[in-house]
């Protein structure tokens, strides 16, 4: 056992106040240490009939000395005769192992020797020796015996029993380990460095941190939850955890909190005013923590303002169904778009059309102005025939000069025509881009739904088959699908 490490650190919890008692205790407790270390280590500074010799007899003084200073204060009190008798049954017990050593191993002898000391003399002190002496010390300052006793028994309150608990399984699973005590050290000392490296991954987190009790009220924070709210440490310990989060209050509140009780966490997005008034979304955890009678003690939440998050979640669901160059929906949100539209189409027993729209003479301007003046092109043009159409009408891109509308809520496919001459001339108006002007056309295929069983890839295609007879036919124009040829613009 090196430096500075003991099976039974002495701390101030053991001192009863009064000094000769405190000073014996010590000794008593140097002593178990130092038959620790020699088991531990095999030292040869004692035998082990020395340590034990020499504990029996400072036991024995130190009894006797503490006897008689308790009988002056207590007298024949049955408190005092009962203390006693601890003693005699450290005295008998101590003679027992020693005379039962013969036969057994000698490490199942020491772990038991040392587990019995420890836990006995964390007993004896903070139980027996530490209630005595505040008794004493409560007759000295002029109280009656049954006047102390009452004292100190309203002084060894509940917090003390726990106190006792945890110093006992502290001090028997190092006494158990004796003949590894190194390795329980060097085990000790990983315990530390992981404690600190917890303690400074909750001091460095980006996630704030935030630790209630049963009632919600906050007992600890991290600086990430000042960063993120605003609020110092001194503001928020001690306030309830509902005064401040106001995404936990309401049905959304309840709801989280009924999740929490029942499975013991929540996790989820949440939106909360910070300090300033600003209400931010975040990513809240929330775990109850349980006592062993399953008992909720306390709550942990970790949480982190997810702005930026859903900014770029935002931007990532823009990109995967919106072009790039116009902005306008892509073949995947036309898709959607198509689906919604016969839905209501179904819904309503109304028509609508879809249109295929492919530019006329586009590639000339790409390759005369390059692609740059192309894009300025599709720009205007998208803006234009965007322009056009009314809210509940969709244009969408597919690619290169190519496009599809849909043209919701007619009465009649041929509602759709006065729309489809205003895109033609839209289209054909010049188009200028720096110093250079550029014209193009449209040629369009038109495609309807009724409350037949035409589904939206076959409107599509026939739409396109549409555009592409306008394409052989002389260009800048709109026709419907040959089954509704009827229909169809004259030339």
């Amino acid at each position: 056992m090196t430096e500075g490490h003991e099976v039974f650190p002495w701390n101030a919890n053991f001192e009863t106040g009064i000094p000769l008692i405190d000073e014996q205790h010590k000794k008593l407790v140097w002593l178990i240490n130092e038959l620790a270390k020699h088991l531990a280590f095999q030292s040869n500074e004692m035998t082990l009939d020395e340590v034990f010799g020499e504990l029996a007899d400072y036991a024995a003084y130190h009894f006797n000395t503490e006897e008689k200073l308790m009988r002056s204060y207590l007298g024949n009190d049955a408190m005092s005769l009962e203390h006693e008798s601890t003693h005699r049954s450290f005295a008998l017990e101590l003679t027992r192992m020693k005379a039962n050593k013969a036969g057994k191993p000698v490490d199942a002898v020491f772990g038991e020797i040392l587990s019995y000391l420890s836990q006995w003399l964390a007993l004896h002190i903070l139980e027996s020796d530490k209630h005595m002496a505040k008794v004493a010390l409560a007759i000295q300052n002029g109280a009656t015996i049954e006047q102390a006793k009452a004292i100190a028994h309203e002084q060894m309150s509940d917090w003390m029993k726990v106190m006792i608990d945890t110093i006992l399984s502290m001090y028997d699973t190092l006494s158990s380990r004796t003949l590894q005590l190194m390795r329980e050290i060097n085990e000790r000392k990983k315990a530390e460095e992981k404690l600190r490296l917890a303690a400074s991954v909750y001091d460095n987190t980006l996630e704030a941190i935030f630790i209630t009790d049963a009632q919600t009220e906050i007992i600890e924070i991290n600086p990430a939850f000042s960063l993120y709210t605003g609020y110092a440490r001194e503001e928020v310990v001690g306030k309830n955890l509902h005064t401040l989060r106001t995404g936990l209050e309401g049905d959304k509140g309840q709801e989280i909190w009924q999740v929490v009780a029942k499975t013991g966490h929540w996790s989820g997005e949440i939106h909360n005013r910070n300090k300033d008034g600003e209400l931010t979304p975040e990513w809240l955890t929330i775990s109850a923590i349980t006592d062993e009678q399953e008992n909720i003690i306390n709550y942990v939440g970790l949480f982190s303002n997810i702005t930026q998050l859903l900014q770029r979640q935002k931007q990532l669901e823009r990109f995967a169904h919106y072009d790039t160059l116009t902005g306008l929906p892509n073949k995947l949100l036309l898709s959607d778009r198509l689906d919604q539209a016969i839905a209501k189409a179904r819904r309503d027993k109304k028509f609508f059309v879809i249109c295929y729209l492919d530019l006329d003479h586009f590639k000339a301007v790409n390759d005369t102005y390059g692609h740059a003046a192309g894009d300025a092109l599709l720009l205007e043009i998208s803006a234009r025939i965007k322009g056009v159409l009314r809210t509940q009408d969709t244009i969408a891109r597919l690619g290169g000069d190519e496009f599809v509308l849909i043209i919701e809520e007619l009465n009649h496919p041929e509602d759709c025509r006065p729309l489809l001459e205003r895109i033609l001339k839209e289209v054909e108006k010049p188009v200028q881009f720096g110093g250079d002007t550029a014209s193009v056309s449209v040629s369009i295929g038109v495609d309807f739904f009724s409350s037949d069983n035409k589904d939206a890839h076959v409107m599509l295609q026939q739409a396109d088959q549409a555009m592409y007879q306008v394409k052989q036919s002389g260009k800048s124009n709109y026709a419907f699908f040959s089954a509704y040829a009827a229909d169809s613009k004259p030339e």
